[in-house]
């Protein structure tokens, strides 16, 4: 229940204020943080709660992250569905509290996304489907491979959070303008429930192409990375 409770901290911290500093903050009158606020804010989130609850659940804080710790031999997989319960319950949650306050400011439109991911119509560059597709399965991919590289006990020790952080800040660096970036299955739920409608209805691709590179990631680790504790003993 510990590392539950983690994950559901964790990542209601994530959407709160990685999503919460896109709908508050990215255009606020005249100073907005913009993009590259945005994209800082989320890497953040992630690089402070793997210092803070790192050492308590792994701080997966991503459905995604947890299947493709499963493929990478890092996590066992009767632990997923508890934990991906608890991160959509965390991303949820924050949802509700972003809701509330930005629904405090005068004019504020929740049909106008609040940081939900989309594509066609809804996607922030107006980035096709396939775009979608393929731009969600390549980050999620390559961030499952840092986090395998970054943690892999061969690796630099007590720099994890950085790489990992850093990762995601760099992800959406890239992908903003094609998605709104998900590469995280909660992160996408936690607001789309509340906006409904279109972000409901595109919701299954920010499950699916997150999933799919994640699996890929990790075996991509595993063929340049090989088996951790066989390399282990053999050094």
């Amino acid at each position: 229940m510990k590392q539950l409770g983690a994950e559901f901290l964790g990542t209601f911290w994530l959407v709160l204020g990685g999503c919460g500093s896109a709908v508050l903050a990215a255009a606020f009158p005249e100073l907005g943080i913009g993009l590259l606020g945005v994209s800082l804010a989320f890497g953040l989130t992630v690089l402070t709660m793997a210092f803070a609850i790192g050492h308590i659940s792994g701080c997966h804080l991503n459905p995604a992250v947890t299947v493709g710790l499963v493929v990478g031999g890092r996590f066992p997989a009767a632990q997923v569905l508890p934990y991906v319960i608890a991160q959509v319950l965390g991303a949820v949650a924050a949802g509700a509290v972003l809701y509330v306050i930005a629904s405090g400011a005068p004019g504020f439109d929740v049909s106008k996304g609040c940081a939900s991911n989309g594509y066609g119509a809804h996607s922030p560059g107006g980035y096709s489907l396939l775009a979608a597709l393929v731009c969600e399965v390549v980050m999620t991919a390559f961030f499952l491979l840092i986090i395998l590289g970054a943690t892999d006990k061969r690796a630099p020790q007590g720099l994890a959070p950085v790489a990992i952080g850093l990762a995601l800040t760099l992800i959406h660096l890239i992908s903003i303008p094609v998605t709104n970036t998900s590469v995280n299955p909660a992160r996408s739920t936690g607001v789309a429930l509340f906006v409904g409608d279109w972000a409901v209805s595109q919701l299954w691709l920010f499950w699916l192409a997150p999933i799919v590179g994640a699996v890929l990631g990790a075996l991509a680790y595993k063929c340049i990375g090989g088996d951790e504790k066989a390399a282990q003993q053999a050094a």
